[in-house]
C-alpha cells in the first residue's frame, strides 16, 4: 500500500507552517504551495503532506515519517523542537517495536504526534 497523502487540521496555519517548515527538509519533503488558510508539501510537484485550517475539527494525528539515518532523525526532532514542537519521545532504539527501530516524537503546535523514524 501507498499513502496518497494526508491532510492535518490545524488551529493557526502560521504556526503550523514554522513547524512543518522546520521538519519537512529532514524528512524528503520540500514546500510545494502556501495560501493563508492551506501548506502543502511533498517529495515533487504534489503534495504528500498537508496541513489547513479547514471545517475539519482539530484531533490528534499520529503521522511518521520514514527516513534513512538515524542523523535524519535526530536533525528531525532538533529543529522541530526549535520550530515550536514539543518533545514526545527523544532519539533513540524503541526496543518494544524492534531491536532496529530507532525514532523520535514529538508534538507539533496542535498536539499531532510526529515522528521519524529509521531501521539501523
Amino acid at each position: 500500500m501507498k499513502l496518497g497523502h494526508i491532510g492535518i487540521p490545524v488551529k493557526d496555519i502560521a504556526a503550523s507552517k514554522a513547524f512543518y517548515d522546520a521538519i519537512a527538509p529532514h524528512v524528503g519533503l520540500k514546500l510545494i504551495d502556501a495560501h493563508d488558510d492551506f501548506v502543502g508539501y511533498g517529495e515533487r510537484e504534489t503534495y504528500d503532506v498537508y496541513v489547513h485550517t479547514a471545517k475539519a475539527p482539530v484531533s490528534g494525528v499520529h503521522l511518521c515519517f520514514s527516513v534513512d539515518t538515524k542523523e535524519q532523525v535526530e536533525f528531525f526532532y532538533k529543529s522541530a523542537l526549535a520550530a515550536g514542537g514539543t518533545d514526545n519521545g527523544a532519539p533513540g532504539i524503541r526496543k518494544d517495536y524492534s531491536p532496529t527501530y530507532y525514532a523520535a516524537f514529538v508534538l507539533d503546535p496542535d498536539g499531532n504526534n510526529i515522528e521519524a523514524r529509521t531501521f539501523s
